[in-house]
């Protein structure tokens, strides 16, 4: 079976789209099919190459359109997308997230050859792109994207519930959810690459404590309210991992802000932190931090994000912030390191409920379900 996976951004960019499709293809490669991935074409790597697990990757020619975050296909590379399709004669696709211009231009492809296609969604808002008749335009735009792929008739699905909800906004109905999810055995395997005493190298001894964000250092994700809260509380160091127009108002604040760190490290960094926070009021679709943070058991204190209800389902999970005011995060972080075995009680039940719920084994054994599922009513079988 050839599978091929349309994804706009894709490694070596870091984010939860890149990892979900890499792991996905992973498996894929891993269980004698053959994953192609395609993506947008990044300066310095090779328009096709395959991998060390065999995963082909095609990279197409885009216009790199808010500072590469919304990569909009050139005209050569539609035409190169189509060329793509016919000639890996793919068995099924898999779209992830609606509205790129590749999503579109793929939806369209593999209707046209006929070849079952699934798309995944991973957000819960419309792109941040601005306010007034930018932010307009960009509502707009996402409307006609979603309008026209679903035309295509590939089945939708969300990664959590709240996706599936906001997919609504578009008049779709979502056919199930594919969560978001992680391996937690290849994470401790990770975090032994290159071994590290975070708290020796950042100089954190007792009673000192360590509170860890990663992510982009943009205002949707609240690191500078948290840098807030931290500053406050005595012997607590904030470690924020990522980079972002924020990263130089962190250090101000007294945040320790490396910039981004290879994914062995941040997992290091998740299994010795004290906590691990995400103050966000950005359109998650189902944070992979979180996830990360329940299978390394380090107590998690989040806003409601997309997801949490699912990871975190109760009190006795982790702390649900009712706001991102620095006070309410200050006042959250002192509860929880004023009793560190309560704390990690919650992240224990984190990471049962993530062990028995959220692997990527299991995601990918749902989609393959699928897969045979709509193989079969291409062939009439």
């Amino acid at each position: 079976m050839t599978i091929l996976f349309f994804s706009a951004q894709y490694l070596p960019t870091v984010g939860g789209v890149e990892r979900y499709t890499w792991n996905l293809a992973l498996r894929a490669a891993k269980e004698g099919y053959r994953a192609v991935v395609v993506t947008s074409a990044l300066p310095g790597l090779p328009a096709r190459e395959s991998d060390e697990n065999h995963i082909e990757v095609r990279r197409l020619p885009v216009w790199p359109v808010m500072k590469g975050r919304f990569p909009v296909v050139r005209p050569s590379g539609a035409r190169a997308l189509r060329r793509l399709v016919q000639e890996t004669e793919p068995d099924f696709c898999v779209i992830q997230t609606r509205m790129y211009t590749q999503s579109i231009l793929a939806a369209r492809a593999v209707h046209r050859a006929g070849v079952p296609a699934i798309v995944i969604d991973h957000s819960t808002g419309y792109m941040p792109v601005g306010g007034g008749l930018v932010g307009l335009a960009g509502r707009m735009y996402e409307h006609l994207a979603c309008g026209i792929i679903r035309r295509t008739g590939p089945d939708f699905y969300g990664v959590s519930a709240a996706v599936c909800r906001w997919l609504q906004t578009f008049g779709i109905t979502a056919k199930g959810c594919l969560p978001n999810a992680v391996d937690p055995v290849a994470l401790i395997q990770e975090s032994l690459k290159e071994p590290a005493d975070w708290r020796e190298l950042l100089h954190v001894q007792p009673p000192a404590r360590l509170v860890l964000f990663v992510g982009r250092l943009i205002p949707e994700k609240g690191a500078v309210a948290l840098a807030r809260a931290v500053a406050d509380l005595p012997d607590t160091l904030l470690v924020a991992v990522g980079d972002g127009p924020e990263r130089d108002r962190l250090r101000e604040l007294g945040a320790l802000a490396p910039g981004a760190l290879p994914h062995h490290q941040v997992v290091q960094l998740l299994q010795q932190a004290d906590v691990y926070c995400l103050p966000t009021r950005y359109a998650e679709g189902f944070p992979t931090t979180l996830l990360e943070a329940a299978a390394c058991v380090c107590p998690i204190l989040c806003t409601p994000t997309a997801g949490t209800e699912e990871l975190l389902p109760g009190p006795e999970y982790g702390t649900l912030l009712a706001d991102t005011d620095p006070a309410t995060i200050r006042a959250a972080l002192q509860a929880l390191l004023a009793d560190p075995e309560a704390a990690r009680r919650k992240a224990e039940a984190a990471y049962a409920n993530l062990t028995a719920h959220f692997t990527w084994d299991a995601v990918f054994a749902k989609i393959m379900a699928i897969a045979r599922e709509k193989t079969k009513e291409g062939t009439g079988a």
